[in-house]
């Protein structure tokens, strides 16, 4: 099983669990240091909406979760007035 590139499972290694491969836990990276922009969440935001505005894919949500950093993409857009870091 191969991931492209722009894959956030690119490079991991599947594992083979009671006979079945599977993905280990993906641990979250250390985010990049530098911020090339900052969002302010409103009301309706959502993940892959703001990677398509800032990233310029839709499927790049993984990126600003990875950046801010949290686990589920739902928690990044959950609470209003919150502040994203937008990174590479």
């Amino acid at each position: 099983m191969t991931y492209p590139r722009t894959s956030r499972y690119f490079g991991i290694e599947p594992v083979v669990h009671d006979g079945i491969p599977c993905l280990p836990p993906r641990l979250l990276p250390r985010p990049p240091e530098e911020t090339l922009a900052v969002h302010e969440v409103r009301e309706g935001d959502r993940a892959d909406v703001l990677a398509n505005r800032y990233i310029g894919d839709p499927e790049q949500w993984w990126r600003i979760a990875d950046a801010n950093p949290v686990l589920d993409p739902r928690d990044l857009t959950s609470t209003p007035g919150r502040r994203l870091r937008i990174t590479q």
